[in-house]
């Protein structure tokens, strides 16, 4: 018997959201994702809880209507993406904010749990079918000359993936969760900006996100200095890793940002 489950709250990529009473949600999975990677989501979710980080709750995966989902704890609060763009008074503010946000998570080391974020960009960059050969060989070169490190390090870090509630902010979306190098992760959070900038083509969207990246990268080193040459490095080997998500808008931007970052380096 299909059950009633209302209008989505939210969708994304791979789910769409669904509310489960007061405290709960469901995010409900679209079939083409394997259910070896909703295991991999609530495993990963469970380690990063463990670290102390106020994050949401983890669940059962239940199979509601024929698809695969997992319940969540219900987090009352709105996308800090959405309120940079209606509210560009405060944008300072929400950069500055969003940065320490992420300058604690690398500062968290977890214990165990987490997947090697080196495993994870090898895998992406070897395996990518749009990768052209040449910057895949550039891409593995610069990797193995990068250290690896041990931090916390979210792996999809944006103002979309952050909730402003009435007790704070809270970070959600740790799939791609690894223990690694945090400059990879912010190189990460370049990628995701500037080719949102990309897409959005011209006007508004596009000024104000090129902004909140300069300004997001420059509170980010103030509040730890000395990396911004091996920032530069990480940034075409994450371009080239993001080409593994076959995200059709921004593969010919990505090859070419990878392209001139190698180049810069």
């Amino acid at each position: 018997m299909k059950i009633d489950l209302g209008k989505p709250i939210a969708y994304g990529r791979t789910a769409e959201i669904y509310r489960r009473q007061d405290r709960w949600v469901l995010k409900l999975f679209y079939g083409w994702f394997d259910i070896e990677n909703i295991e991999h989501e609530a495993a990963v979710s469970r380690a990063v809880k463990k670290t102390g980080l106020d994050i949401p709750y983890t669940g059962d995966i239940i199979q509601v209507n024929g698809r695969n989902g997992l319940i969540n704890s219900r987090v009352v609060g709105r996308p800090v993406s959405e309120l940079i763009m209606q509210r560009p008074l405060n944008f300072i503010r929400y950069t500055k904010r969003v940065a320490e946000l992420q300058f604690k998570t690398h500062g968290i080391k977890p214990v165990s749990g987490l997947p090697s974020q080196r495993k994870n960009l090898l895998h992406r960059i070897s395996e990518s079918p749009d990768l052209p050969e040449n910057l895949k060989s550039e891409a593995l070169l610069t990797l193995d000359s990068l250290p690896e490190g041990d931090r916390l390090c979210h792996g999809n870090f944006h103002p979309g993936n952050i909730l402003s509630t009435v007790n704070g902010e809270v970070i959600i979306d740790w799939i791609d969760a690894t223990k690694g190098n945090p400059l990879d992760d912010l190189a990460r959070t370049s990628v995701i900006a500037l080719g949102e900038a990309d897409t959005a083509q011209r006007g508004f969207k596009m000024a104000l996100t090129k902004l909140f990246h300069k300004k997001y990268i420059e509170h980010y080193f103030n509040l730890s200095p000395g990396g911004e040459d091996e920032y530069r490095r990480w940034l075409p080997v994450i371009a080239c890793a993001r080409l593994r998500e076959g995200i059709p808008e921004i593969r010919d931007w990505l090859i070419d940002f990878a392209e001139k970052t190698i180049r810069d380096i």
